[in-house]
């Protein structure tokens, strides 16, 4: 590291004001602040500062996304394996779930921060570090047969136009990678919701070539489960080869599904990472949590549909829900703020996930567009948060003084 210090020592001059290469300033100092601390520090007034500034933050959300996203590449090359009727061994499942995700996170960092380069350069302002999470985000949340010129074209439509149309970093209303996988949704749903993108059947760089076998299906679980009839009822959900699977598959995350949101066990693994590191609020991905499984319970009674018989807690394993409750929700741009209207947020989230997974037969995820609804209130809900406080502090006010007068 000393060396790369002192080479950019070296070569920062020339990006400085009067520098031949001045007019990339923004670029040079992403750069140089993505590998080191400042230097600068505040001139007047009374600051506290750490190393622990928004990069090394958005790092730690890197790190807690590793477990997902290596079992996910994983289980990428175990669905596929299975559903070309081979056996291979765990390196090269791992392999061809590597080779298949790279290509997307090369794109989605490529895209969206060639776009943010690109708006720091004519605005002269430094490049923001929020994306450093949300282009590692974008490849785990879409199918893994998702084109990769869709990823670009919906990841450079969403930081356009659902972040820097709004000042940039920490003023976008909505979260970047779920308006990105909204995009991809809307204007692509023929390559978002088909049942065969969710398995990759296909080489990888010569990897595991082959014929689906006959039973092949690459729906995911909750697809399944939205695909049966009322008269039907609550089906055995199977695998890609016809295998029914269980409750504890769905933690473990041995089933189709996007490359992150499948492991709830390795979700659970970064939650403890950015919980325990303070990074995201327990208070939301509790509330979450219940405000689905309370949900979800309440339509169990109904049992009017296939979905409303799926048990609570296959709910709550099933689909990106897990994902989204720690990852998405979480992000403490588009958040709630205030204590109690974390807990309002993460409840009306899992509410509405569940509400939007079992009305909404075109829809069977719902978490994406539960979040992105919240996302819309949150402010709202802070503003009644500290308005009520406010009220309650009048009150009390005015009750001490009547008392001193009297």
């Amino acid at each position: 590291m000393n060396a790369l210090r002192k080479y950019i020592d070296k070569i920062k001059p020339n990006f400085e004001k009067g520098g031949k290469l001045s007019m990339f300033h923004s670029v040079f100092d992403g750069l140089e602040t993505f590998f080191f601390v400042p230097s600068t520090t505040s001139r007047r007034g009374v600051h506290i500062h750490d190393a622990m500034d928004s990069k090394r933050t958005m790092t730690v959300v890197l790190v807690a996304l590793m477990p997902a996203l290596f079992f996910g590449m994983y289980n990428l090359g175990y669905q596929h394996y299975m559903a070309i009727g081979q056996q291979a061994g765990f390196w090269a499942m791992f392999l061809y779930g590597l080779l298949a995700i790279l290509p997307k996170i090369i794109v989605a960092y490529v895209a969206g921060l060639g776009t943010e380069f690109i708006f720091a350069q004519i605005r002269g302002h430094e490049v923001a570090e929020g994306f450093l999470v949300t282009g590692f985000l974008i490849p785990l949340i879409v199918p893994v047969e998702t084109p990769l010129w869709m990823i670009a074209v919906a990841t450079i439509i969403a930081v356009v136009f659902a972040k820097e149309a709004f000042g940039g970093t920490g003023y976008n209303i909505f979260n970047i990678a779920l308006v990105t996988r909204a995009i991809l949704f809307f204007a692509y749903p023929a390559a978002m919701s088909g049942n065969e993108v969710f398995v990759r059947t296909g080489s990888t760089f010569g990897l595991g070539g082959g014929t689906p076998v006959d039973t092949f299906s690459g729906a995911t679980p909750l697809g399944q489960i939205a695909g049966m009839t009322k008269e039907q009822g609550l089906q055995p959900v199977t695998d890609v080869v016809g295998n029914a699977l269980s409750s504890w598959d769905y933690f473990l995350g041995l089933i189709p599904g996007s490359i992150g949101e499948t492991s709830v066990l390795a979700i659970l693994i970064g939650a403890v990472i950015l919980i325990a590191t303070g990074i995201a609020s327990w208070k939301i991905i509790c509330s979450i949590f219940l405000g689905g499984f309370a949900t979800a319970l309440l339509f169990n009674l109904s049992g009017a549909t296939a979905g409303m018989q799926v048990s609570a807690l296959d709910h709550m394993l099933l689909g990106g829900f897990a994902f989204g409750a720690v990852f998405m929700a979480t992000d403490p741009v588009t958040a709630t703020r205030t204590e109690l209207g974390k807990w309002i947020y993460g409840f009306l989230i899992g509410f509405f996930a569940i509400v939007i997974r079992l009305l909404q037969p075109g829809y069977p995820e719902g978490m994406m567009m539960a979040i992105l609804l919240m996302n819309a209130f949150a402010p709202l809900i802070d503003y009644y948060v500290v308005d009520a406080n406010v009220k309650k502090r009048m009150r009390r006010a005015t009750v001490a003084n009547s008392k001193k007068v009297a």
